[in-house]
């Protein structure tokens, strides 16, 4: 049994709440924001999504089933075999042309690797790589992605 570790981080989109939804269901561009995602593909039930992660020499695969959805609110999910994982993603509209968006991505180490993601030693590199990644969702969507 290992260690659940859990990072959270927000950003400010210049967007309605129903575009940054759109922007974000689309989980198959993840990789285009996302920089440790180098693959999603949905599989035939669309809950179920396959990933793969690379990151500093490693890789991760695993299979993630959509928990939760409540449109332009929030969406949960966790893994299905593979990495342990969970992880939800939260919509605020603050004015009709504003969101603010929360992501919380856990995962489970082994107890023994578990006190290298303390925030003063890799849980901050985690952090500061997850609000990177927001940050570029954030531009992607403000850049007018998707739209015709």
């Amino acid at each position: 049994m290992g260690r659940w570790l859990e990072h959270s981080v927000t950003t400010e989109i210049q967007a309605p709440v129903q575009r940054v939804w759109e922007v974000w269901s689309d989980l198959e561009a993840m990789p285009q924001w996302m920089r440790w995602i180098e693959a999603v593909v949905t599989l035939d039930d669309p809950d179920l999504t396959d990933w793969t992660l690379a990151a500093q020499g490693f890789r991760f695969h695993w299979k993630a089933r959509i928990t939760q959805r409540v449109e332009a609110q929030q969406l949960h999910w966790e893994s299905v075999g593979g990495l342990p994982t969970k992880g939800a993603v939260r919509f605020y509209p603050d004015e009709a042309d504003r969101t603010a968006v929360k992501l919380s991505v856990s995962y489970e180490l082994p107890r023994i690797l578990a006190p290298l993601m303390e925030p003063t030693i890799l849980g901050g590199i985690v952090n500061k790589e997850l609000q990177a990644n927001l940050d570029r969702f954030r531009d992607l969507v403000e850049s007018g992605y998707g739209q015709a």
